[in-house]
């Protein structure tokens, strides 16, 4: 997986979407109450519809401001995948390239010196030089596993964002429909009912960002294991250090 499989032009416009409809659904959550109240306080609507009314509408401004909450919280770390991209690149570039080279440069056999340097002293050097290419090959390593787990956090994170602003726009058009239908002036119980229906997540959207969330945990502990164990592998490093050049 390379940084090329995450689109931040892609990401952008769906927190841009997302950022609308949560201020939509902000202001729509805030107008609903006196909606309600004036639909419910006309002469010919009977108490108990009113109340009906009012009963219905607590589980919609529940959903509401349940949406509300958990994008406003995605919201404040928005900038976290493409950042994630953005790192990803650097550690391929300026780590993983670099560590790739020198590895294949004081490779024993990419050696000029021993290609015409004979002897126990050139055979004693080709062994002392030969940790420093597989440890810099496992520089190259580290840095090629920090770049593929932030490019799958990233992208595990669109996806989230994707499934959540499906839910936002859900709510949205159907706050807009409630509110229409409290507005009208021959509104009916079954019509509310239907309207607030309507407004309800379908449990394949809910199932969606579940399963878009789920992932997105499972791509930050796996980003974790793999970079523990790029990092603990010190089958080059003696000791846990680098290993000395000299013979």
């Amino acid at each position: 997986m390379t940084a090329t499989t995450f689109s931040p032009a892609t990401f952008e416009s769906t927190v841009a979407v997302l950022r609308t409809g949560y201020e939509t659904l902000a202001r729509h959550l805030a107008e609903l109450p006196h909606t309600i109240e004036r639909a419910v306080s006309r002469p010919w609507v009977p108490g108990w519809f009113g109340a009906a009314v009012r009963h219905a509408t607590d589980g919609l401004r529940a959903l509401c401001r349940d949406v509300l909450s958990t994008v406003g919280e995605m919201l404040e770390g928005a900038a976290a995948p493409v950042l994630f991209a953005v790192r990803a690149l650097d550690w391929s570039r300026e780590v993983g390239g670099p560590a790739s080279g020198v590895a294949g440069t004081v490779h024993p056999n990419a050696l000029r010196a021993t290609l015409t340097w004979q002897g126990e002293a050139a055979s004693a050097y080709r062994a002392a030089v030969a940790g420093q290419s597989a440890a810099a090959g496992q520089v190259h390593t580290i840095a090629s596993a920090v770049s593929t787990s932030l490019v799958t956090c990233a992208t595990a994170g669109l996806a989230f964002y994707i499934a959540m602003g499906l839910i936002v726009a859900k709510v949205v058009a159907a706050v807009v429909v409630v509110v229409a239908a409290l507005g009208s002036i021959a509104f009916s119980w079954a019509g509310v009912l239907y309207a607030i229906e309507e407004a309800g997540v379908t449990l394949a959207m809910a199932l969606s960002a579940l399963t878009a969330f789920t992932a997105a945990q499972m791509a930050a502990t796996g980003a974790l294991l793999n970079l523990t164990n790029a990092a603990e592998n010190l089958t080059v490093y003696p000791s846990g250090h680098w290993p000395r050049g000299v013979a």
